[in-house]
């Protein structure tokens, strides 16, 4: 006799659905998520090391909702780039550039024998919670809260109400960082489901890579 699946994981989640490059959490409220840039602050001069920091302590000022600084490493599997590398050796006519390619080959080789190649990525979540609206009375505000879950599934006007008002958030958040010489890009659907897959299944994220987002089947 087979055995019976267990539950799924999904149920042990706190995401509801991901759709519009929105994360629609089971509480009911919403998030968007930016992938920053980074700024050597080191390299800096003191003037500007100042300008940084004042900058930033305006953009903190300047928000009336929380935000969440993620920085993600990753060890940086080159495997495939070292096998692309030798293949180019071994295609290679110009002798001097099939010298050059294969020490450039053995010093990369060696350079992560020493230690771990970490990549950094640093996300910037951006939150919208309905139940925290202003502009909404308190008791409209008090229903949501009772029946949270529910709430995402209303009528599609209502979402794309607080999908605009987290765009908004979105932009401010942008702007802000911009002026301190930060680049930001809003993760669409396809990069936000790949980036919590790469979280929750950091062993299978260089052996079983996601399916491309048209192509997949979820079991309900």
């Amino acid at each position: 006799m087979p055995n019976k699946p267990g539950p799924s994981t999904r149920q042990y989640l706190d995401i509801a659905e991901i759709k519009e490059d929105t994360v629609i959490m089971k509480d009911g409220t919403l998030r968007s998520v930016l992938l920053a840039s980074s700024i050597n602050f080191a390299l800096k001069s003191e003037e500007e090391q100042n300008a940084i920091i004042s900058g930033y302590v305006q953009f903190l000022n300047s928000l009336d909702f929380p935000l969440q600084v993620i920085i993600q490493s990753r060890r940086l599997n080159i495997e495939r780039y070292l096998e692309k590398l030798k293949d180019q050796e071994k295609n290679q006519v110009n002798e001097l550039l099939k010298m050059q390619i294969a020490d450039y080959r053995q010093f990369v080789g060696e350079l992560i024998q020493l230690g771990d190649i970490m990549s950094k990525k640093f996300y910037v979540v951006v939150p919208y919670s309905p139940f925290t609206n202003k502009q909404k009375g308190f008791f409209d505000r008090f229903k949501e809260i009772l029946t949270p879950a529910s709430a995402m599934r209303l009528n599609s006007e209502k979402f794309l109400k607080r999908k605009r008002d987290l765009l908004m958030r979105v932009e401010s958040v942008a702007t802000g960082l911009q002026s301190m010489g930060i680049q930001t890009a809003a993760l669409d659907t396809q990069s936000l489901i790949e980036l919590f897959y790469n979280a929750y299944n950091p062993d299978l994220v260089d052996t079983e890579k996601l399916v491309p987002l048209n192509n997949l089947r979820v079991e309900e």
